[in-house]
């Protein structure tokens, strides 16, 4: 049996743990620049708020309802992240994190301690006492039931936080009872081809033969009606090394000069390059993309993107930074005042010895190798942008986004700990 830790509104309860005078009032967390909502909790959503809808088309409803805003801190995030998976690390012997607030735990032989019901609830009721953040657990015998079955876990609160689907006419109840666009596995194309064929429900879908499956989709959506049928199939270790890397940002302010945003550039090409090398992967292609403020129509409208094909697989920051400021030359225009701009990188494989090319211009790769190895330990010991490029401009550009209702980094910097008062 696999089970799905699911931290219920995460953002926001993370926010709440430092707040708890907020606790059953409306929240919403913000994403960079404050521009639009990413998370909010049931209260937030009670009033009509989703996720997505930018901050200054609901700002009405927020004045009126007292809805208490948070600015995205991601270092806050992450630190509570690695708390819960250190409680969930210590009551299971594998887990395999999915994302910020979302990880696999694997229960075989478990079964001869407790139930998976009783013991899942036991570690979702440590991981409330230990970080104050609510989890909801599905337990199932697939990856992708385990996430139907966390969704129901989240929705009834009968269900005590842990919803177990461990036979056929539980699998078929949650199926039934479940829409084709929240599985797992099924995205945009996949659920447009299913209305095509007929197929209303993920029941319908997983009662399908395996032949006619095969005949309408290719292999991930055959390993999806697997998963849904209890057959698990899908190593989500592989999912995690992303094909595609990428960074874009809303700016604070408009930028209308070419060395601004050359900064901005540089420092999101840094940061893909960083995270690049975190998972030991070297790309091949690489994107950037500049565009104006597409809601100023009394402005000069832009957007314009171009890719490259880089001659060597590389991890490099030097060199990918470089190759990025070429292609933003190219697609810069004076005049225009440019709102959001990003990198990303494609054709992604994993770090290992490759063909070089006969023109290559780089031609002390081993030693570059090992500069960024020593940068991206001294940016671990000392914190993230310890040490970066001077291209990449300082912490007070105008590109760089607002954050007016961020909260303190209570976890990482000894400068911003919580105070209690006495």
């Amino acid at each position: 049996m696999i089970a799905l830790v699911d931290c219920n509104s995460f953002f926001c309860s993370v926010e709440k743990v430092f707040h708890p005078g907020l606790n059953g009032k409306p929240v919403c967390v913000l994403s960079s620049n404050d521009g639009c909502i990413v998370a909010l909790t049931p209260e937030a959503k009670a009033l009509g708020l989703s996720r997505g809808t930018p901050i200054f088309k609901v700002r009405g409803i927020i004045e009126a309802n007292q809805v208490h805003i948070f600015s995205g801190n991601m270092p806050l995030y992450a630190a509570m992240s690695r708390r819960v998976t250190s409680i969930l690390r210590k009551s299971v012997a594998h887990v395999e994190n999915y994302s910020i607030d979302e990880s696999f735990c694997y229960l075989d032989g478990y079964s001869r301690i407790a139930s998976p019901e009783d013991f899942m609830r036991e570690v979702a009721m440590r991981v409330r006492l230990f970080t104050d953040i609510p989890v909801s657990v599905g337990v199932a015998p697939s990856k992708t039931l385990a996430k139907i079955g966390s969704k129901f876990a989240k929705k009834y609160k009968g269900y005590r936080s842990v919803c177990v689907i461990d036979n056929d006419t539980k699998r078929r109840k949650a199926l039934s009872l479940s829409k084709l666009d929240d599985v797992w596995g099924i995205g945009r194309s996949t659920l447009a081809r299913l209305a095509y064929l007929g197929v209303q429900s993920p029941l319908e879908f997983a009662d399908k033969s395996g032949q006619w499956v095969r005949s309408h989709f290719h292999l991930p959506g055959y390993r999806t009606w697997l998963e849904l049928n209890g057959h698990p199939c899908i190593d989500t270790s592989e999912m995690l090394r992303r094909q595609t890397i990428r960074t874009s940002r809303s700016f604070g302010n408009m930028i209308g000069d070419i060395s601004t945003l050359r900064e901005s550039v540089a420092h999101f090409a840094a940061s893909c390059a960083c995270t690049l090398r975190g998972q030991m992967s070297q790309a091949r292609q690489l994107t950037v993309f500049i565009m104006s403020n597409s809601f100023r129509d009394d402005l000069r409208q832009h957007v314009g993107f171009d890719t490259v094909r880089l001659g060597v697989p590389t991890a490099d920051t030097m060199e990918i930074t470089a190759a990025a400021l070429k292609i933003l030359d190219r697609l810069y225009q004076p005049g225009v005042l440019y709102k959001k701009a990003g990198v990303e990188l494609s054709d992604i494989t994993t770090a290992s010895p490759c063909q070089l090319h006969i023109f290559d211009t780089v031609a002390n790769r081993p030693e570059r190798a090992a500069l960024m190895t020593a940068i991206d330990s001294l940016n671990h010991r000392y914190g993230p942008r310890s040490m970066r490029l001077a291209i990449e401009g300082e912490s007070h550009s105008p590109w760089r986004v607002k954050c007016e209702h961020r909260s303190q980094n209570y976890l990482t910097d000894i400068n911003e700990i919580l105070r209690v008062k006495i």
